[in-house]
């Protein structure tokens, strides 16, 4: 029975790892329609080969920092219990490598390639699981002092915060450097659109993510016996509460559509144990409307190129979810309890604090160093012909 266990236990967060590995491509794509044409193919190339970095420094440095678990031991060793260590590693890798993915969309468009790779590295190997370690792993005592000062601990089932946040408020500090796109905001206070290059392609990126991401919060559990009905009807209210919110703030703009979902599935990810049904719905009705009136403002008002949205949609929602568990989770409002508000904004700010701090870091030294962006005349000829030197449906006159 018990080897029965352990290889139903492999096979359910292998399962998982597929599905939240399935979420890349969603990344891919929603970039891919969300960018000019002329940058189509810069967005499928991002996301592999920042998936690609994630997986090789994550095993080597990043998992460690977070589990302090070392693969650095013989075959037999790592194929114990099924090789549950291997597969829960790659589960959690997918988590960790939506990091750069989500940074990668704010950047579009105009950053250079190699000095995100570098990005990716220092990111995956130590920024995100140092904060990972804490919240998932007990590290240096914080969330004991925090039930000590609160009654509980931070609670973050899938990572409203320790991915979504984190990734959102890294993302902030790094597209502020950047700067915006060449002739998004002209000197005469015009806005110019720079609309996404294809609705269909952005709107299957969101719904490979939306797919996805019930392997993202309902393998959360990473043990079958542990597995919850509520997480995935949890996470499926939260989604149309975010599209139904979007729809109606965004005036049916098909952008807003298309990522309201993500919106509230990004709020219910902290909470999605805990919630009531109904809980997860108005918090994911919250989100999609703080994302639509967000980028609005930022890209509007603020005059932030924050191409894709990801500061609003994971930043803004990933906190609003980690705040959102100690409301909605209270027995109070229908939840299941044994979570304290005092505790998720604490736990919530020391996750801001250090995504900001790290972004500011990371992207600050590149921009000193190798520097961030494309020149003006590769930007203008478009990040695929610059750096990948095709385009993404090259037109060839037969000569016969």
């Amino acid at each position: 029975m018990e080897a029965l266990k352990q290889g139903a236990d492999a096979l359910f967060i292998l399962l998982g790892g597929i599905m939240v590995l399935a979420m890349h491509a969603g990344f891919a794509f929603l970039e891919l329609g969300t960018v000019r044409r002329k940058n189509q193919v810069n967005a499928l190339v991002k996301i592999l080969v920042d998936f690609s970095v994630s997986t090789v420094v994550y095993f080597m440095v990043g998992y460690a920092v977070a589990y302090g678990n070392s693969f650095f031991v013989g075959a037999e060793v790592l194929a114990a219990k099924n090789g549950y260590e291997l597969v829960k590693f790659f589960f959690l890798l997918t988590f960790a490598a939506a990091i750069p993915a989500i940074i990668s969309g704010g950047i579009a468009e105009r950053a250079r390639f190699w000095p995100q790779l570098i990005a990716t590295a220092v990111i995956v190997g130590f920024v995100y699981p140092f904060f990972e370690g804490i919240v998932w792993n007990q590290h240096f005592g914080v969330q004991a002092w925090i039930k000590g000062l609160t009654g509980e601990e931070f609670h973050d089932f899938a990572g409203s915060v320790v991915v979504h946040a984190v990734g959102g408020w890294i993302a902030l500090p790094a597209v502020i450097l950047l700067g915006a796109r060449s002739n998004r905001y002209r000197k005469d206070g015009a806005i110019s659109a720079h609309p996404p290059s294809s609705i269909p392609f952005l709107a299957l990126g969101a719904w490979i993510l939306t797919v996805g991401w019930f392997g993202f919060n309902v393998m959360s559990a990473q043990t079958l016996d542990k597995i919850s009905g509520l997480v995935a009807v949890n996470s499926l209210m939260a989604m149309v509460g975010g599209t139904l919110a979007a729809l109606v703030a965004g005036k049916n703009d098909p952008g807003f559509v298309h990522n309201g979902p993500l919106a509230g599935l990004v709020a219910v990810c902290a909470g999605s144990d805990l919630m009531h049904p109904l809980g997860a719905l108005v918090v994911g009705a919250a989100a999609g409307t703080v994302f639509v009136v967000m980028f609005t403002l930022t890209q509007n008002k603020w005059k932030i190129d924050d191409v894709l949205g990801v500061w609003p949609l994971h930043g803004l929602c990933g906190t609003l979810g980690g705040l959102a568990a100690g409301i909605f989770g209270a027995k109070a409002l229908g939840g299941l309890g044994g979570v304290s508000f005092g505790a998720q904004v604490i736990g919530t700010a020391m996750g801001v604090a250090w995504a900001l701090a790290g972004g500011l870091v990371v992207y600050g030294l590149l921009k000193a160093t190798t520097g961030l962006r494309l020149s003006q005349e590769e930007e203008y000829d478009g990040a695929d012909l610059s750096i990948h030197k095709i385009s993404a449906s090259p037109e060839r006159e037969a000569n016969w």
